[in-house]
């Protein structure tokens, strides 16, 4: 049995997103929440709160017990770009890329 969780169109590029992702993949949800605590990155406030959300998705859709989960699936995903211009000399323009990510995990329960 598996809960999941998904946020998509965070503003924060994947790049940055994945280095938080990466820490916690295959933790206990309870060891990946305390690590993620103490990471100073803006990435990890943002895991934090969907593997908060697929743990309380587990025990409330599907009954399990959140002291047995784990991190099974977690990723971020590349979404959307949000295009701006920077004006330059001469009357140029270079573009902005704003991206975005869907993060996403999946959360299972230790036999």
């Amino acid at each position: 049995m598996e809960a999941r969780a998904i946020l998509k169109f965070v503003r924060i590029s994947p790049r940055k997103a994945k280095l938080v992702v990466d820490l916690v993949r295959g933790k206990d949800a309870n060891e990946a929440l305390a690590i993620l605590k103490y990471t100073p990155k803006k990435g990890a406030k943002i895991v934090e709160k969907v593997i908060k959300s697929a743990v309380a998705n587990a025990e409330n859709n599907f009954d399990l017990d959140k002291d047995n989960l784990y991190i099974s699936e977690i990723y971020a995903n590349e979404g959307p770009k949000l295009k701006r211009w920077r004006p330059r000399a001469q009357g140029r323009a270079f573009p902005i890329m704003k991206r975005t990510s869907h993060i996403g995990v999946v959360v299972k329960e230790r036999e």
